[in-house]
């Protein structure tokens, strides 16, 4: 950003309040919050322990079964594990207070989390891929039979995660994201029952390989959509659907409002996002409502959490300060 001045008799601080002072602009400081409820820690606790317990079952039964297919599926439910904990952790420290050096708390650790969980899981399916290449060129016995009851059994754990966070899929992205995951996992368990099924009726092994090789793409689509993302709120880009121009037009469009600049939009966590920007009233100042309501529309119109909004009266008096992109 460009300069932000700091002057302990014109500073505001609070919720959608802004204060004006003699050097013609001011601080306008808007907060909303959108935070998975407490009630959902439970949810997490039961989705994450019963999604472990059967990454093992599937660990287990795939080696004994010789099923690359079950060892996949595990690595996809692994996946879910590492997807659940940082929904759940996200939640947890997105409400600690921010203290000491961390001044925005530990929110943007769930970006990091993130970024290591896609690694985490591009070396895993990149191995699994390999070994059901080979399977393919050497096939090997499958128990379809065994294939098919822990996969049934995966329908079931994923399902009834996924029912834990149905009442929560409507009112918060974080939510609605495990809902979502769970319930389409529970889609790929049937797909490797039918797999199983399938072996067992005509004895070709090859499905086994071939069905473990859909799901490693199935990850890996998602996967690269995590690293993407996180790869880009790590460098501090506007989140998706949060275009800055759309957004600029949005505050321009105000009335008293000539001019806007060093608009700044960027991820403070994977469900939490911050705006600063500088508005230009040449008609003096507009009264300490007003960054208070654009605060909140920015929250309604763009969930936009944490509103940083500068007032100047003076039109000339950004081109005097530091020459930052403005937007």
């Amino acid at each position: 950003m460009g300069h932000d001045h700091d002057h302990d008799r014109d500073h505001g601080h609070g919720h959608g309040h802004d204060h004006g002072h003699g050097h013609g602009h001011s601080h306008g400081h808007g907060h909303g919050h959108s935070h998975a409820p407490a009630s959902f820690g439970t949810a997490f606790a039961i989705g994450t322990t019963l999604n472990l317990g059967f990454v093992l079952v599937e660990v287990i039964y795939g080696i004994a079964a010789g099923s690359v297919a079950l060892l996949a599926d595990a690595g996809h439910n692994l996946s879910d594990v590492l997807g659940l904990l940082i929904a759940w952790v996200a939640a947890v420290l997105a409400k600690r207070s921010p203290k000491g050096r961390y001044t925005y708390g530990l929110r943007s650790s769930s970006i990091l989390a993130a970024f290591l969980n896609a690694i985490m899981l591009l070396v895993a399916t990149t191995i699994i891929a390999v070994e059901a290449i080979e399977r393919i060129a050497r096939p090997e016995p499958v128990h379809g039979t065994t294939v098919m009851i822990v996969a049934a059994v995966g329908i079931l754990i994923n399902g009834a995660t996924a029912l834990l966070f149905m009442s929560g899929r409507k009112g918060d992205l974080n939510v609605r994201a495990a809902f979502l995951h769970m319930a389409a996992d529970a889609g790929l368990a049937a797909g490797v029952v039918v797999a199983g099924l399938l072996i067992n009726l005509t004895g070709w092994t090859w499905i086994d390989p071939v069905t473990s090789l859909i799901i490693v793409l199935v990850i890996a689509i998602g996967t690269w959509g995590l690293l993407r993302d996180s790869v880009n709120m790590a460098l501090q880009a506007a989140p998706p659907g949060m275009d800055p121009e759309v957004i600029g037009g949005f505050l321009r469009e105000h009335e008293k409002v000539e001019a806007i600049h060093d608009l700044h939009i960027w991820p403070m966590s994977t469900t939490e996002t911050a705006l600063t920007v500088h508005l230009v009233v040449p008609s003096g100042y507009p009264g300490d409502d007003f960054a208070a309501g654009i605060a909140t529309e920015l929250l309604e119109r763009f969930s936009i959490h944490h509103s940083t909004i500068q007032i100047e009266t003076n039109p000339d008096l950004h081109c005097t300060l530091a020459s930052d992109a403005t937007v």
